[in-house]
């Protein structure tokens, strides 16, 4: 049995731990509260752009801008992968990294595949798996960034697009659905696939009437604002990603700093019945011992 003195250092440990986590818990609630804030009034003006967009590339048809044409082959696949740049929050960082690790799986035999990562976590899994780091990007989720840092990120990636040295570029991030669930997701923003340029929560009967168009003058026209407008949705999608990231980042610490707390002071709990149960131990032996010279004496 550990000595007195031994589960009382423990005990104090313990409690420093203790309040350790809890600073943590309400450091993250109250970044969570901010990003949340920005991240819900950016997906309605995300999912308006790409209502807007599905309309213009109908008119204009795919031959309209080399952003919308799929290449024949895919030989060199890009991936931009959005992680935290620290722990202690959960199996946050690796349920991306795994749900990355299952997409490569899905991928050709014979298919180059290169990284740009946000976040550190996300740059280590990349080279503990020596695969081909292009680009890092550091200090960006989990704090109050701009749409600056996700225009610069797309720009480079669209030139690389268009230079041929990428076939495909796919972003992998956590989508936040609620405090204790954020789930990986994969998208494919280059070449834009149709799809994300149309709203799929349309109900049926708005998507019927897609079929029917006014008659109206479009200046400039549908080629010229495509050219424009379809860059800017690469960067749209790069920056919803990543608030997606830093919310459910401050959401996934603030539940694991809840559960150290909780679990601090079930160990405080169990060491005091172990410091307990060792002072009554020392206080019957003392007690024996004097007994036990008593009925010496007395002998």
């Amino acid at each position: 049995m550990a000595t007195l003195k031994e589960v009382k250092t423990k005990i104090s440990g313990v409690k420093k731990t203790k309040q350790i986590t809890k600073a943590m818990n309400m450091v993250a609630a109250s970044r969570l509260r901010s990003t949340q804030r920005r991240m819900s009034a950016f997906r309605p003006y995300a999912v308006k752009y790409g209502e807007v967009l599905g309309s213009l590339a109908g008119r204009a048809g795919e031959g309209a801008s080399p952003l919308l044409v799929p290449r024949e082959e895919v030989k060199k696949v890009h991936l931009v992968i959005c992680t935290s740049d620290r722990g202690l929050c959960g199996g946050f960082n690796n349920n991306i990294t795994e749900a990355a690790g299952r997409w490569l799986q899905t991928l050709e035999e014979g298919v180059e595949v290169s990284f740009t990562a946000f976040g550190k976590k996300g740059r280590e899994w990349v080279r503990k798996n020596k695969r081909d780091l292009k680009d890092v990007h550091l200090g960006v989720v989990g704090t109050v960034f701009g749409f600056n840092v996700a225009s610069t990120a797309g720009l480079k990636l669209i030139s690389d697009f268009l230079e041929g040295t990428y076939d495909e570029v796919h972003i992998i991030y956590p989508e936040f659905q609620s405090m204790s669930r954020q789930v990986p997701a994969v998208h494919q923003l280059l070449p834009i696939p149709a799809a994300a340029l149309m709203d799929e929560e349309a109900p049926e009967d708005e998507k019927a009437e897609e079929a029917y168009i006014p008659e109206h003058i479009c200046e400039p026209s549908p080629a010229a604002l495509l050219n424009a407008m379809l860059p800017r949705n690469v960067h749209i999608q790069i920056f919803r990603a990543l608030l997606e990231t830093s919310t459910s980042e401050h959401a996934a610490r603030m539940v694991a700093m809840d559960n150290a707390t909780r679990a601090c002071n079930d160990m405080i709990k169990d060491l005091n019945r172990i410091f307990n149960k060792a002072r009554q131990a020392a206080i019957t032996n003392d007690l024996m011992d004097i007994v036990g010279g008593a009925e010496a004496l007395r002998g």
